[in-house]
This record gives C-alpha cells, structure tokens and sequence, in this order.
C-alpha cells in the first residue's frame, strides 16, 4: 500500500468511550440504544481493532442521584407501587438497563452504577477529590441565590419540582425548571417565567439558599479561544462547536423596544454597557461586560416595571444543593449538610467508572491517568444535543481547572488534552420528538428486540446520520397498518447483511466444499477485487476517524454490493462454459472480499460476524487493522490442514428475526 501515498488518519494510542448515562428511574428506551450507545459502541469495537483491546476503555453507567430520580421513587411509594429503599430502585432499574444493552451487544468494559456497589464507592472518593482541588485552588465561590419554597408543603423546593417558561431569549424549550430548561439553557432561579410548584400547583415564594458554585462564568474567553482552535483544527462536528459558541456570548439583556418609549434616561442608571438597536428587531439589546453588570442592571429594569429577557451567557456553574439522595459535599467554612448537584458528579463519572474498571483488572490506581490525561491517549463521549451545555462548556472548563488552566492564562492548545464530543441530533419517533414525560411516549428499546435482531437495528440506527439532523426512527412493527407504505425502512440497511452479504459467503462456502473440499483455493488476486478493497479499507477508515457512521455504512452497502455482482455476473460465466480456471480466480476473489467486509463490518454486527469467523476457521488476527491489507491466508494457522467448517444448506451466519421468518 506504500506506493498510494494515501495520507490516513492518525489515532491515538489509548481511548476511553464514554456514552451518556442515562437516569437511574427508568428502563432504556429507544433513543436511549438508537440515539448514542450504538454510535458508541460501534466506535469503541473499531479501536479495539485498529489499535488493540487493551488500549481501549469503554465505560457509561446508570445516573443513580438527582431531584428526578428521588421524586420518580416518592410517586411510587406514596401510590404503593413500591415498598423498597431507593437504592434497592435505582438498582432495579440498573439490572434492567445492563441487561437490555447486552441484548443489544454492547461490549461495555464497565456499565457502572454512580450509587452502588465498587463504582459507587470510587465515584464518592472522585467527587470528593475534584470538590477538594477545586477549592484549594481557589475556582469555587459561595453564592446566595434563592431556591424555591412552597409554603403549603412547607419545603424547599428541587429543580424538577418547579417548572415554568425558559427566560432565555428564542428558546422553544415547553418545560423550564428552576434553573435549567429541557434545552440545557442554564439562568437564574428568579428569571424562570410563570414558575408553579409540582407539588401544591402554586406559586413558589423565592428563599436565598447558600450552595458551592464553580466560577464558570471566568471561563467564557479560554472556552471562546478552544472552540476557535478546535473549528480550524480538529474534526469536531460543526454544529456542535456552532451550538457551543452560542452558549459564550457576552451577558445580554433582551428589553422590547416599545416597552422603552417614554424612558429617556435609562442609560445613565444602568452599568457600562453598549447598545445594538437594529430597526427590523422588535428588541433592543444591552450588552453588559461582566454578569454581575447584568444583574445589576436586572434589578434596574424590574424596579422600572420594565419586562426583559436574558440571553445565553455563562453564570456560576451550581455544584452543590439539597436532595438528600446525593453524594455528601465535603463541609468547608460553614457549609454543611449539602449534596453534589447530579449534573456536576454525573460529568466526571466516568473517571470513576475508569479507575473502577482498571482497578477490576489489576490495574494501579493511578492508570486512569494514561487513558485521561496522556498525550498519548484521547477520550470521546457520545452525547444526546440537549446536553452540549454539560459537556462542552461546564466539563471542559472545570476539566481546564482541575488540570491548572487558570482563566486568565495564555493557551497553546495543541499542548491540552481535552475530551472530543460526538453529539447527535435527536432521534425522533414517528416524525416526533418521544419522551417519557410528554405525550409521545418512545418505545422501550426492549420491545424492538420482539421484532427485529439487534445487529438488524444497530445497522439501521448508524445509518440515520443523526450527525447532520434529526431523524425520524419509523418501525413499521409499531405502526397501524393503515400506515404502513411500502417496505419496513427499518429493516433496509439490515438486509444488506441478511440478504446481501449472506448471499456471497454462502456461496464462496458451498463452491468450495463442492469443489475444492472445503479448502479456500490458493492464488493471486485479481487487481480489480484489490483496489476496491481497498478503496473500501481506506474509506471506511476515514469515515470512523470523523464518526460519520452513516457514511460507513454507504461505504459497505456499495462494496458489498459491487461484490456479489463479481461473483454472479463471473462465476455464471465459469458455470456456464465449465471455466474451472475462472471459477477458481472467483472464488479467490470472492473470499478477499468476504474476508475484508468482515474485519469493516465487525464493530457493527460482531456476534454474526464472530460466528462467520469461527465457519471460515481462521484466527483472531483477522479483526486487527494491523493486517487489514493482507489476504485470508494470513489468518489461517496450519495452511497444510485448513478446512472450512462444514456449513449446511439454507444455514445463515447474518440472521433475521424469527417474526420476520413467519412472514
């Protein structure tokens, strides 16, 4: 291959996956497998075979705390439909996720548990430890800011036990809590519009509540500078450092202009500020140069009577609250008695879920350090788009702390080594957006596998391309039949392996059990079935290196495709005219071509593509991209005495539902 000067892409030598956690009070549903886990996994298999198994980790968990999760669990005990502790719940609930992503072939390291067992207890230590360094170095602040208090219940108030509008300007989001919408915009308990208490179905007072705040907002230059470098040097998905960006506005007040008519000395009451005043918009915006301007200014317009609304910018990143289901928060001065918040702990769980994994397997205690921090290693999190706020602001500013970065230092950032986000867009549902808690409730990812194979659904969910818009998952199993139109489009991509790829391989088998007793003939390969292997090897390459699993997958669809037309279009020929010399070239062909899709399509199908190995009876090697350019016969351990094993007649290696036999 040296003489195509292809440049290829360059990995690293270590690699954590991480996939997001999901809530510890429900089971997985579709989105949940479909939207990021499979994205991940498919991923993390690959690595293992481009740069060895043992340079990778690949770890996710159940997100045990938090408001949501306490409040799912008091509704069913107060309803009696649960009489155990909330641990005994939220492991339930583990059980259930763990089982359903091993349905699915997931082939996690480690999928932890934020409250139990080993990880439970690392993730306390982490938490502790990143709390600790944090405020040592002096990134923390004690804030007073008001929490929510229904004074018929008598009680504080969590952040899922209000909800109301979103305060920040053009959010669509239809459900705000008290300080942070479903669309992960983040603002001020006092902004959040129309707030109603869940539990009394009034309005909360406010009541000043002391809690640990990261100093986020300092952050918004260096966070400003690191997408800069990352949109001009890296493969970062544009809409996702496009989505970032928007978060690192300076601090704006949104005032309707008709709302300033008659107000003429406004200006002077308000802090240093600047004007954009543009005549087609119905607002006139105030931009402030630091957050506490903005707020002062905020209580200048409500004493005014003046109505407003604040843009997207950065404000203290709350660490701690008040749930009592939550990893104690290390008391320092005269704070006590506090919890992390969820959303904070919930981002460096998977450190904790690292060091429990390596530790499982003998590893020391700080080898966590050479998947995480190395120069060497890289770490790629797989993340729903409502959560780029999480991930790509708050991780990677207290990630710049923890690692020393103060937010008035000068950066070379091709020296920091910072996690890659891959954020998908939305996997929608019959052409809307499915949530438990809203009117179109998603499929659990447990009943897909009641109509179609999991390698059938991991080909489909890869091929949505959930990397440039949202997509609309459409089973035609959960649809009425009035409804239905034309072919399920669920299974199209599978049939690729089920009917396509089957095809070719079993008729390599039964040609050479027919002819050639079982043995793969020896022989050059045609040039022609070479080069578009590897063509197929180096595309598909580039398009794992940019995580564009939808691109992967035409990749495979033309190659295999291309295959199975050589062979029938030749071995038809060598049939017909009783060309043993041209059947014998075929078949040669035919198995490079078996053999090469199986390395590529390992991370997508790994349980069928194992099992089409173990027929072939070649040796591991075959999945490393060490040898991806070599032929079969380099997999084979004694050339003297190989035989394939014996296949039978209307045997499958890529199989269809049994639903789908039935019909």
């Amino acid at each position: 291959m040296e003489d195509r000067k292809i440049e290829r892409p360059v990995f690293p030598k270590k690699a954590v996956i991480t996939s997001g956690m999901p809530y510890g009070n429900k089971e997985l549903h579709f989105g949940h497998v479909g939207g990021v886990f499979v994205h991940a996994d498919t991923f993390a298999r690959f690595l293992r075979d481009r740069i060895g198994s043992e340079n990778v980790v690949f770890v996710s968990g159940t997100d045990c705390y938090g408001s949501p999760i306490l409040a799912s669990y008091r509704k069913i005990v107060d309803e009696g439909e649960y009489n155990g502790t909330i641990e005994e719940y939220v492991r339930e609930n583990h059980e259930k996720q763990k089982e359903v992503l091993d349905k699915y072939e997931m082939s996690l390291n480690l999928y932890g548990a934020s409250a139990l067992d080993r990880a439970g207890e690392i993730h306390k230590e982490v938490s502790e430890n990143i709390f600790n360094k944090l405020y040592e170095d002096g990134y923390l602040v004690k804030l007073s800011s008001p929490q929510f208090y229904d004074p018929d219940k008598k009680v504080l108030l969590n952040g899922r036990q209000v909800v109301g509008k979103c305060p920040i300007e053009g959010c669509t989001s239809e459900k705000g809590y008290a300080d942070e919408c479903d669309l992960g915009h983040q603002y001020m308990p006092s902004e959040l519009i129309d707030p109603k208490s869940i539990l009394s179905g009034k309005t909360p007072e406010l009541k000043d509540v002391t809690n640990w705040y990261f100093k986020l907002d300092e952050y918004n230059n260096l966070l400003n500078e690191d997408n800069n470098y990352l949109k001009n040097n890296s493969n970062w998905r544009k809409y996702l450092l496009n989505t970032i960006e928007e978060f690192l506005k300076p601090p704006i007040i949104y005032v309707k202009r008709k709302l300033l008519d008659g107000i003429t000395d406004i200006e002077d009451k308000l802090p240093k500020h600047t004007i954009i005043d543009e005549p087609k918009k119905p607002s006139i915006s105030f931009v402030f140069e630091n957050l506490n301007d903005r707020d002062k200014a905020r209580e200048i317009f409500d004493k005014l009577g003046i109505r407003f609304r604040t843009g997207k910018t950065l404000v203290p990143f709350r660490l701690s609250g008040n749930v009592e289901w939550g990893i104690e928060v290390p008391e320092k001065e005269d704070l006590k008695d506090l919890t992390f918040w969820v959303w904070p702990e919930s981002l460096w769980a998977p450190i904790s879920f690292t060091k429990t994994y390596l530790e499982s397997i003998g590893k020391d205690k700080e080898a966590w350090k050479d998947f995480w921090i190395s120069k060497d290693s890289k770490v790629y999190q797989f993340i729903g788009e409502d959560n780029i706020y999480f991930y790509g602001i708050a991780e990677m500013a207290m990630a710049m702390a923890l690692l020393g970065i103060n937010s008035s230092d000068v950066v070379n950032w091709e020296n920091i080594n910072l996690p890659h986000l891959i954020a998908n867009n939305h996997l929608l549902f019959m052409d809307k957006k499915a949530s438990s808690s809203g009117k179109v409730k998603p499929p659990m990812a447990r009943e897909l596998l009641n109509h179609y194979t999991a390698e059938q659904l991991r080909m489909h969910f890869l091929s949505l391309g959930l990397v440039k818009k949202s997509v609309s998952f459409m089973p035609q199993a959960f649809m009425k039949e009035e409804d239905k139109q034309g072919p399920d489009t669920v299974l199209k991509d599978g049939n690729l392996l089920t009917n396509v790829f089957n095809r070719l391989a079993r008729s390599c088998f039964y040609t050479a059990q027919k002819y050639y007793e079982s043995n793969i003939p020896v022989g050059e390969i045609s040039k022609e079935i070479l080069d578009e292997s590897n063509d197929a090897i180096l595309t598909y390459e580039r398009y794992m290196y940019n995580h564009e699993f939808h691109s992967v997958t035409y990749v495979l669809d033309s190659y295999i495709r291309k295959m199975n037309k050589y062979w029938v279009n030749n071995m038809r020929i060598a049939e017909t005219n009783g060309d043993e010399k041209l059947r014998k070239q075929v078949l040669i062909d035919s198995f490079h071509a078996v053999r090469t899709t199986l390395t590529l399509i390992h991370p997508i199908a790994p349980n069928s593509s194992e099992l089409l190995r173990e027929y072939l009876n070649v040796n591991n090697k075959l999945w490393s991209w060490d040898y991806i350019f070599e032929p079969i016969y380099k997999f084979i351990d004694e050339p003297t005495n190989h035989r394939l094993k014996y296949l039978e007649p209307r045997e499958d290696f890529f199989e269809k539902h049994e639903s789908q036999l039935a019909n």
